[in-house]
């Protein structure tokens, strides 16, 4: 079976028309336990694990259809971490998506662990390996970097969950890139553009954007007015090309 991976999602042909996309994301000592790295309640621990498995999903072309949740924080975390999918969905205004998973209750873990795992479907395509062109088009970067505590402390800077949902639903939006842990430099050199792009102001391009709380845009230039309109409070730095 051939099928198209990457760090982020994994595509596998479904039928003749459809593909499966499957995006998964991990947070580890970061919850209520006593030796975590961040404390914060599980609610939110879900919803940006839910945040970066939805935005890798999306961005590869699927629609989200079904979650996979694993608990590694005892039974009383369940019902906390499925509240925090629930706001995710919420904030998305789309419908329900039937969650499932398992509970880790064999063994007592000393830190928090949760994953996620979001099923999507996209129409059948070609793998396009081609490098992207920005000749006609716009980079913009949403929000900014943040990573650990930053992202609890700085929150009015992560890009918001419904912003994403709508670049990804414009015409004229030609290529979303979730920034994660490697940083804005290293999404861009995956499009073969880490090197012929430059950010005016001060954004750290090697920092860890941690769940996503940037992301890149690659636009067309006649909706940039319309972006503009939208995004600003979060389209900190503009971008040019060396």
């Amino acid at each position: 079976m051939n099928h198209e991976m990457s760090e982020d999602t994994l595509i596998i042909p479904f039928n003749n028309q459809e593909e499966l996309v499957i995006a998964s994301d991990n947070i580890g000592a970061i919850g209520m336990k006593s030796l975590d790295e961040v404390t914060i309640p599980y609610y939110v621990v879900s919803y940006f694990a839910f945040r970066v498995a939805y935005m890798d999903c999306v961005a590869a072309g699927g629609n989200p259809f079904a979650i996979s949740l694993m608990n590694f924080n005892g039974d009383e975390a369940w019902e906390e971490l499925l509240q925090g999918i629930n706001n995710g969905v919420n904030e998305l205004q789309i419908d329900e998506l039937p969650v499932t998973g398992s509970t880790e209750t064999n063994f007592t873990l000393q830190q928090s662990a949760t994953s996620i795992t979001i099923l999507g479907k996209r129409e059948w395509k070609e793998k396009q390996t081609q490098k992207i062109t920005l000749d006609n088009c716009h980079v913009a970067v949403i929000g900014q970097p943040l990573v650990g505590n930053e992202v609890i402390d700085h929150k009015e800077k992560v890009a918001p969950l419904h912003l994403f949902q709508w670049f990804s639903e414009q015409e004229g939006v030609y290529k979303i890139l979730p920034v994660g842990s490697k940083g804005i430099s290293y999404e861009l050199g995956k499009i073969g553009h880490h090197h012929d792009i430059s950010f005016s102001g001060d954004l750290d391009v090697t920092k860890s954007s941690g769940p996503a709380t940037c992301f890149i845009v690659i636009y067309e230039k006649n909706i940039h007015e319309k972006v503009v309109n939208k995004a600003s409070d979060w389209l900190h730095l503009s971008v040019s090309r060396e």
